[in-house]
């Protein structure tokens, strides 16, 4: 007697990989860790996710309001509704660094102070928003929705700051309008500017990386702005963006000379009004990469931990 034997089969279509079933609870496959991608596919990646930020602001313009009004409103603010009484009496006893501006008590003169000074504004401004957006992002389900993919999941977060530094880029640009619009002069040269906004977007990317990891800790969007503020509010204004520190108490001067704010905005004024600005420029350098150092990887590391 013969006897025959039937094994069953699992189609197969030719020339594609078919995984094993997965027993029933076990979730989707885990991305693939960044040390197993190349430099081009993680590169590819990111542009990938670039792309879908943009497209999503596209959808959604609303979210620029903050980018494109903020700017503009900071700057009149500051310059009519502070600017006679504090040119009137800090900047114009020649506190503008190198004296590239003579104090005369009037507006013109507050304006050379206080714009590179918002510039370091823009960028804080900009980074906290990123901490509600991502930790909205999360609650939406959309970074599980990358966690499931098979992607670096760095790239995620790397791609978020590649869009938030473009969106500060634009922000900086409709600041220096503004500026050039109200009287505004560059005292040293075109090159010295840009490089006030290359310092300026350098650390705005280090601050992005911890609003980012408040996003990523924070239970809320309400509650990652309620702590943003406490945080931002003393770097914004126990700084020398708006006034002279020299108006201010001695235990409130000590603060200013090591807020990072203040480095930035004593850097970027020198670089546009001329005076010595090696020490503002090699804090806020170094302050830039004390701070990514530091936050970025414990960003990503709890990106790829959370559950």
């Amino acid at each position: 007697m013969t006897t025959t034997t039937t094994k069953s089969t699992v189609p197969q279509e030719r020339g594609r990989h078919t995984e094993p079933s997965r027993a029933p609870g076990h979730g989707p496959p885990a991305p693939v860790r960044d040390t197993r991608l190349g430099a081009r596919t993680h590169l590819r990646h990111i542009v990938a996710l670039v792309r879908r930020n943009a497209l999503q602001i596209k959808r959604d313009p609303e979210s620029m309001a903050d980018a494109l009004a903020a700017p503009i409103i900071f700057t009149l603010l500051f310059v009519y509704v502070f600017g006679g009484a504090i040119s009137g009496g800090a900047i114009s006893d020649g506190s503008l660094p190198g004296g590239a501006v003579s104090g005369d008590g009037s507006r013109d003169a507050y304006v050379n102070y206080v714009v590179p000074g918002l510039m370091a504004m823009m960028g804080l401004s900009i980074a906290m928003a990123v901490g509600t957006g991502i930790n909205d992002d999360i609650g939406k389900g959309v970074m599980d929705r990358f966690r499931s993919m098979p992607i670096a999941r760095s790239s995620v977060l790397i791609a978020k700051l590649v869009v938030e530094l473009a969106r500060m880029s634009l922000s900086m640009g409709i600041l220096l309008v503004m500026g050039f619009l109200l009287g505004m002069e560059v005292h040293t040269s075109p090159l010295h500017l840009l490089a006030a906004m290359a310092l300026s977007l350098l650390f705005g990317a280090s601050l992005i990386w911890i609003f980012i990891l408040l996003g990523l800790a924070m239970k809320t969007p309400q509650s990652v702005q309620g702590v943003a503020m406490l945080v931002v509010l003393p770097l914004q204004f126990g700084s020398s963006i708006f006034a002279p520190t020299s108006t201010m108490p001695d235990w409130l001067q000590t603060f200013t000379d090591v807020n990072p704010l203040s480095n930035l905005a004593d850097a970027a004024r020198a670089l546009v009004n001329g005076g010595e600005l090696a020490s503002s420029v090699w804090w806020t350098l170094g302050w830039a990469v004390a701070i990514t150092a530091i936050t970025a990887p414990i960003a990503v590391a709890r990106f790829c931990r959370r559950d």
